[in-house]
């Protein structure tokens, strides 16, 4: 087992196991523990009483973040040339079709999010394998799939982020990053929880929110009540 540096020991210390903290305790004594050289991602993962296994307990969604991510996100805009200029002007990193979807089918995956229109998605199935597994095959669930490809480009370069329940039951989503303030952390935090609470599917059945976790790469994890979730 590794040993603990100095500073990850003086984290862990700062952190009471037995106590669940409030979103602003935690956003606070997350900036305090962060001891990276890098602007760290925060995260929260959220831990849900479904069973993702059934259709009707997948709890899938998107969210506005008020304060954004922190991150630049890359945008590819999978468009017809009609609406090149329309998301060139949203900001799309990315814009074209053909050399794209060629490039992708030879591996080439370096984007957060691609944005499409319906009438595209037909050319995209046959890259499933290599979308599907990195989280980048656009849904119109999420948004990404859509003629307004300005709006989406927009949302998603302001914070707009998709999440969804993995097989363990976890949602796993970024807040922001360690140099936000912690009233920054604590409305993107809230906004999240916010929503996870409106998606409860009916078929749920029990406690809904099981436990809450903030955390930064490579700090210690912070319990959070779920009171407040």
């Amino acid at each position: 087992m590794a040993r603990l540096t100095k500073k990850q020991k003086e984290a862990r210390a700062k952190v009471d196991k037995n106590k669940l903290y409030s979103i602003e305790e935690a956003s606070a004594l997350l900036k305090e523990i962060t001891y990276t050289k890098f602007d760290a991602s925060v995260d929260l993962a959220v831990r849900l009483g479904v069973d993702p296994r059934k259709a009707n307990q997948m709890v899938r969604g998107v969210v506005s973040l008020p304060h954004g991510t922190g991150k630049d996100m890359k945008v590819l805009a999978l468009v017809t040339p009609d609406k090149e200029d329309e998301a060139k002007a949203a900001g799309a990193d990315y814009v074209g079709l053909d050399e794209y979807l060629q490039k992708i089918k030879e591996g080439w995956t370096d984007v957060d999010v691609i944005v499409t229109m319906p009438s595209i998605m037909g050319k995209l199935g046959p890259l499933g394998r290599v979308l599907g597994p990195r989280g980048l095959m656009p849904n119109p669930k999420t948004g990404t799939v859509t003629m307004d490809v300005a709006k989406a480009v927009s949302e998603v370069k302001a914070g707009k982020i998709d999440f969804k329940v993995d097989k363990t039951g976890i949602v796993h989503a970024p807040i922001g990053k360690a140099s936000f303030s912690a009233d920054k952390l604590v409305g993107n935090a809230n906004e999240l929880l916010t929503t996870l609470m409106k998606l409860k599917p009916t078929a749920a059945k029990g406690t809904y929110v099981k436990s809450i976790y903030m955390s930064s790469t490579m700090s210690p994890s912070i319990a959070i009540d779920t009171k407040i979730g």
